[in-house]
């Protein structure tokens, strides 16, 4: 039967033919080149969306991600354990779920009550106690801390980066990877994931390649080295232009930003 062929109806007392899926190709018996709805990347990018748009649109988020960026940074620069950094993440990562959670509460309620209704005043009430419950143990937890690094008068705050630079290259390639959700964000343009300007990928492989050149400097082939890690990095951002995600100048800003990202940081610190 050929596409301009009509079905015959069914017969009487039948009902009709189920209709195809909205992603299947007419006249074909394939489905479209878009992944599933519940493929992993589909799920990675709309969490990624969620904590994008939290971070446009909240205040408060916006003043947590910041705190929580400079008490990574101090972790690193006075020589944390792994226990006290586990106790900083965690206490971190709490406040800015229960956060993200007290926004979700209140959009689905206002989705679909428009009116006061004490039981919506009270379900946003908790919502957002929770979050001071988190910020209240995060506070806790950095006082206790913190408090003897920073009163410790024979402490260095940079020797510790300069005795272990993996850490600093750690914190590189997180504080990369925060600037572009953070770029994305004010611009609104693209998804954490795909998109946008600039290019994470480019951004992180060119911070990546900036910290391996500094890093292996004092080493016999450090030239080889660099030069590797370098072609490394223009093959990722080659892809991503290939495939038609990012444009040039996108990927060329991913580029320059991760590359002075990484320069800057180890210039201060290392």
């Amino acid at each position: 039967m050929t596409t301009s062929q009509k079905r015959p109806p069914p017969p009487a007392g039948e009902p009709p033919p189920p209709p195809p899926p909205p992603d299947a190709a007419p006249g074909r018996g394939r489905t479209s080149a878009l992944p599933r709805q519940g493929s992993l990347r589909w799920s990675f990018t709309w969490a990624f969306e969620g904590i994008v748009y939290v971070l446009r649109t909240q205040r408060n988020m916006q003043i947590h991600v910041s705190t929580a960026v400079v008490a990574l940074v101090l972790g690193l620069l006075l020589e944390f354990s792994r226990v006290e950094l586990a106790l900083v993440i965690g206490a971190v990562s709490l406040v800015l779920v229960a956060e993200m959670m007290n926004t979700a509460v209140e959009a689905a309620i206002d989705a679909v009550v428009t009116t006061y209704h004490p039981i919506v005043k009270i379900a946003k009430d908790v919502s957002a106690g929770a979050v001071l419950v988190a910020t209240a143990n995060a506070l806790a937890i950095g006082y206790l801390v913190f408090y003897d690094h920073l009163t410790d008068s024979r402490r260095d705050l940079l020797s510790g980066v300069r005795r272990s630079p993996i850490h600093l290259v750690v914190e590189v390639m997180i504080v990369t990877i925060i600037a572009v959700i953070a770029i994305k964000a004010a611009t609104g343009r693209g998804t954490p994931l795909r998109g946008g300007l600039p290019s994470g990928h480019a951004a992180a492989a060119f911070a990546a390649w900036a910290a391996i050149t500094i890093v292996a400097e004092p080493l016999r082939h450090a030239a080889l080295v660099s030069t590797l890690a370098f072609l490394m990095a223009l093959l990722v951002a080659q892809s991503r232009v290939e495939a038609g995600i990012h444009s040039l100048l996108e990927v060329a800003a991913g580029a320059v930003l991760g590359t002075g990202i990484a320069i800057l940081m180890f210039q201060l610190w290392g």
